[in-house]
């Protein structure tokens, strides 16, 4: 069963209200932990979030490195995938919904320090069936880019409940 907190639009919504709020960013990330249990594992640090765009910060955490000690390709990819989700996902219609249907990402420079993926996608405007690839990349805090990811969303009608 879908709980209110699991709808793009029920996050978006959340985010415009806390976000202002003294502590509403932590409160934010413990609604999305809920949402996307999966993407939670890399502590991500929404910074924007519209519809059509998605800014999202990332930690250089142990626990998400490989062995040679940059961030692991696995994390990288989950950030990337949960910026153009947000981003696109946000600003859907009411009655459409997107599900992953195909990822790619590039690795272009060992990922090290903080990071910063971003997303800006043109939305559907109904939720007539379509694909749609979304665009994200992650920078470091020198501004190179770490990633660049394409993440091919299949839009259509929501099932009914």
């Amino acid at each position: 069963m879908k709980t209110p907190v699991q709808s793009p639009l029920f996050l978006l919504k959340l985010w415009n209200m806390l976000r202002p709020v003294p502590g509403g960013k932590f409160l934010y990330r413990r609604a999305l932990a809920q949402a996307v249990p999966y993407s939670a594992t890399i502590h991500p640090d929404v910074r924007e979030l519209r519809p059509g765009f998605a800014k999202i910060g990332m930690k250089d955490r142990r626990s998400v490195h490989n062995h040679l000690g940059s961030i692991h390709a696995v994390a990288l990819a989950n950030l990337a995938e949960l910026t153009s989700g947000l981003a696109l996902n946000c600003g859907l219609p009411e009655n459409a919904r997107g599900i992953l249907k195909a990822f790619s990402i590039d690795y272009l420079k060992k990922a090290r320090g903080p990071l910063t993926a971003t997303s800006e996608t043109p939305l559907p405007s109904s939720n007539l069936k379509q694909e749609l690839t979304v665009i994200v990349e992650t920078r470091d805090s020198s501004g190179a880019v770490v990633t660049r990811a394409q993440a091919l969303w299949l839009i259509g009608p929501k099932l009914a409940p």
